[in-house]
């Protein structure tokens, strides 16, 4: 796959001049939507037209991007290997407009930060008000969102620093670790249960329990590795909506003490469970941005605060 890719690279650099940009998105939504018509509909283009712009892509850089069987159009090899550079250059291009104007304005560009969902009010939000106090000069931009949607936006680059779970959803980054988090089994303070120096299945039998959706990582962790376990009474998408439930009495969830929100500590006990349950986490900075000395300096601070709340 490696010398597919490279050969392709290699072709887009000889042919980089003459490169048609409207071909090459068209190229990215069909990968997106998964068939022409819908691609096409994105870009205001006939079905027609836009079946002309593939093949003048694939004729340009002499490559097979797809297959067809009667109207489906199949991705090839080639077109698994080119996506990734094609995100990157599209990004590159739609990032030119603010890059212009960042520079008639002298004003600086903000460091992008992508959070995990799980991490981001209990280790992130932290790590940017240290960072603000060492460069209150650099402005920041955060957005959080759910591990799943994470690897499309770290394929298309738009960020400086991404910080989630491991491992990450794209295989081909190497991530600086943080440490791993043991976790635990957050109650109300005043539960019946708050005062028990470990808890086990059998504890938990007769309590409600508030799951994360099995969608996420921490619940197929939880549901490979633990049995005895009652069905889930609750479930949620995001971890703070289920400290907050447990907060108001409604029964017991997983968690651990670098995913909780400080405002919601106070309210919630942290019990030992009886099996080692551990999460790894680390973070990842983007190569060769205009940030990068405020990025790899977020990451240090990301490291200090991580063994701070451990």
């Amino acid at each position: 796959m490696s010398h597919i890719k490279n050969a392709i690279i290699a072709s887009i650099n000889r042919e980089i001049g003459t490169l048609n940009i409207r071909a090459l998105r068209l190229f990215v939504y069909v990968m997106e939507e998964g068939t022409l018509a819908r691609a096409a509909e994105r870009m205001n283009l006939s079905q027609s037209a836009a079946s002309r712009q593939l093949s003048l892509l694939e004729e340009q850089f002499d490559v097979a991007l797809f297959g067809r069987d009667q109207k489906r159009l199949i991705a090839t090899q080639q077109a698994e290997a080119f996506y990734p550079e094609a995100l990157s250059l599209l990004a590159q291009i739609d990032d030119l407009p603010a890059v212009f104007e960042q520079m008639k304005q002298k004003v600086r560009s903000p460091l992008r930060i992508v959070s995990q969902t799980r991490i981001a009010n209990g280790l992130v939000l932290p790590a940017i008000a240290e960072f603000a106090n060492q460069y209150p000069d650099q402005p920041v931009k955060l957005e959080i969102m759910l591990r799943r949607d994470l690897g499309r936006r770290i394929m298309h680059q738009r960020f400086d620093v991404c910080v989630s779970a491991l491992p990450f959803p794209v295989e081909k980054l190497t991530p600086h670790p943080l440490g791993a988090t043991t976790l635990r089994i957050a109650l109300a303070h005043d539960h019946p249960l708050a005062s028990r120096a470990s808890l086990g299945p059998k504890d938990l039998c007769d309590v409600p329990y508030v799951a994360l959706d099995d969608s996420t990582v921490l619940r197929r962790l939880i549901d490979q590795q633990v049995t005895g376990l009652p069905i889930p009474t609750y479930e949620v998408s995001v971890c703070n909506a289920a400290y907050r439930l447990v907060r108001q009495g409604l029964g017991f969830t997983f968690a651990d003490t670098v995913s909780m929100d400080p405002e919601l500590a106070n309210g919630i006990v942290l019990i030992p469970w009886e099996q080692q349950l551990t999460i790894e986490f680390g973070y990842v900075v983007a190569q060769q941005t205009a940030t990068d000395r405020y990025a790899h300096a977020f990451g240090e601070i990301l490291k200090q605060q991580f063994m701070e709340k451990l």
